[in-house]
């Protein structure tokens, strides 16, 4: 199985796709479908407009059972055991089982 493609952000903001980021945990879906006027924002007059996100609803617009799908099959296939080699139970080592120490303040 060839390894996880990996983009940068500047990269994955502009090309189409599900990415996942694994240090902030955070999913990011771009999509490039319909787009807003940017009339809309012209109003802001933000100085530093390219940084500025703005919020255009509470709810994720993705169907959450693809989104889920998606996440399982890139799992499977990128799972360090997903080789489908099965790593052999060693026999001779015995479970080591911690014994109960009693209290030793009686009630």
């Amino acid at each position: 199985m060839p390894a996880p493609r990996r983009f940068e952000l500047d990269e994955a903001v502009n090309r189409p796709g599900t990415y996942y980021n694994p240090q902030t945990e955070m999913l990011l879906v771009v999509d490039d479908g319909t787009a807003l006027d940017a009339e809309l924002f012209e109003e802001t007059g933000d100085a530093d407009d390219e940084a500025t996100w703005v919020l255009i609803g509470d709810g994720a617009p993705v169907d959450e059972t693809a989104r889920d799908e998606i996440i399982e099959r890139f799992d499977a296939s990128h799972h360090p055991g997903a080789s489908g080699a099965v790593a052999a139970a060693d026999d001779d080592e015995e479970d080591d089982i911690d014994e109960l120490e009693p209290d030793e303040e009686e009630y």
